[in-house]
């Protein structure tokens, strides 16, 4: 039970309140970076004052906004009392806006840190994401019980409960699904974490120092990379510390709900990565191929690009065998997508918070393969754009598709058609000698590529999760 007051008159120096302490404690400053965050700002508070670990500060800092999230947030300013099973706490909020900010999410991070960099430690919070009320409890007892851990991320999934919309309740429960399958992953790697998500982690400031003198940076976030918390996390690791994740510490963040808010999110990620896995791609930053932080993201390629040939492969060889009387249906070929089903209906079954649609969504099969070809369409778009060498401003592009702007996502749609038509047209004019050709060196390529595939699913379906729920 945790209960909130407001108090006035305690001393002027918040710092003061700790000194009087007798034993020392770490020091926790939280930073919440907010851009038209009307809709969840109050909720993302509120969660922070209801932890029984309260962080000791709380900054909002309110960048380019043009909605009521600085009306909300000044709602909770000023100093609290926090009496929760720890005991009695104080915390003190504030509210920035600081307006028109260029370096929009990563600006508004480094204003905060210049706030906080005298505690021991950094707590990120997006302003869309709440966390369950230990959260922060657990994230500094870990990162307080080993001084080599630099920063520690908690287990993010989505809070599907105030979604309306089908379209939108099936774009959560694959985003859910995605969340935990990204989860799992890390906390089966001995808890190594390739990401600390800026959703919801805490940072050594300690830490934070020794990157920003090791990579020459006066600010721990840098705006050549879009995405500065997979590049921050990148050069932690790189300082000699640990980027963790923690198995206990749970918070739900804001989900995509419309198809060109998800692609322009996915994109911009997506891109981001391959800007750090590829060398000198944006100012100064170089890319670092073979980082260890960087393997889950090779894999992520590796496994999108195999589950694109596969489907794609097999679409058309199937159409094609069609079109001259020649598919022959075996029955091995049910093996890969029963192993799909196992697998996906596992992972619903270690989310924490499942509900009937995840388990849904893993024992049907058919949401769980749209759902893989929207991400198919992220994946195409997001190498295509860098291969392009197309300056563009990712973060621009996601805030318009969430305004409702944008039509991009409707690209790789008119693209396959408009293939799939050249080939169609191109498989009319081949003699049937070459058709027959054609389709019996693909069969057996698709074959081989299928059933590695299936294997790599079987080894993850039969792996021990230990316990672990994400």
């Amino acid at each position: 039970m945790t209960t909130v007051h407001a108090v006035h008159g305690f001393a002027d120096d918040f710092e003061a309140v700790l000194d009087d302490t007798s034993v020392h404690r770490s020091t926790i400053g939280c930073v919440i970076p907010a851009y038209n965050e009307e809709e969840s700002i109050a909720q993302v508070i509120e969660s922070l004052l209801g932890q029984t670990r309260v962080p000791d500060v709380i900054h909002v800092v309110v960048n380019n906004t043009s909605d009521a999230t600085v009306m909300l947030a000044s709602q909770y300013a000023g100093p609290h009392e926090v009496v929760t099973e720890l005991g009695e706490q104080f915390t003190e909020v504030f509210v920035h806006d600081i307006g028109k900010n260029p370096d929009k999410k990563v600006g508004a991070l480094n204003y905060g840190y210049t706030l906080v960099e005298g505690y021991d430690y950094l707590l990120g919070v997006d302003g869309d994401t709440v966390a369950d009320p230990k959260a922060v409890e657990y994230l500094e007892a870990e990162a307080t019980s080993d001084t080599r851990i630099g920063g520690i991320s908690a287990i993010y999934s989505i809070d599907d409960k105030p979604i309306k919309g089908a379209l939108a309740k099936f774009l959560t429960t694959g985003q859910r699904s995605q969340f935990a399958a990204f989860n799992l992953h890390n906390l089966l790697r001995g808890r190594n974490m390739a990401v600390l998500g800026g959703q919801f982690s805490i940072f050594s400031t300690h830490a934070l120092r020794d990157v920003m003198k090791e990579n020459h940076q006066s600010t721990p976030w840098v705006k050549d990379s879009e995405v500065e918390d997979s590049l921050l996390s990148l050069q932690i690791k790189s300082a000699g510390y640990l980027t963790k994740i923690s198995p206990f510490a749970r918070a739900d963040v804001g989900g995509m709900t419309t198809l060109r808010a998800l692609d322009a999110q996915q994109v911009k990620w997506t891109y981001g990565a391959i800007e750090l896995m590829w060398p000198g791609q944006r100012g100064d930053t170089k890319g670092q191929p073979f980082h260890p932080n960087l393997r889950v993201r090779w894999l992520e390629h590796f496994d999108m690009l195999m589950n694109m040939f596969v489907r794609v492969a097999f679409i058309t060889l199937l159409a094609a065998s069609l079109s001259i009387g020649a598919f022959v249906f075996s029955p091995w070929w049910l093996i890969p997508p029963a192993v799909a089903i196992a697998l996906n209906t596992r992972m619903a079954m270690t989310m924490n918070n499942r509900n009937w649609r995840d388990v849904v969504f893993g024992l049907t099969l058919v949401p769980a393969e749209v759902y893989m070809w929207i991400r198919c369409s992220h994946f195409v778009r997001s190498w295509t754009r860098f291969l392009s060498r197309k300056k563009v401003d990712n973060w621009a592009m996601q805030a318009k598709a969430e305004r409702g702007g944008g039509f991009g996502h409707w690209t790789p749609l008119i693209l396959a058609v408009a293939v799939i038509a050249a080939m169609v047209a191109i498989w009319m004019m081949l003699p049937v000698m070459v058709q027959s050709t054609v389709l019996w060196i693909g069969w057996p390529i698709v074959g081989v590529v299928t059933v590695l595939q299936t294997l790599t699913m079987f080894f993850k379906l039969i792996r021990r999760h230990h316990g672990y729920k994400v």
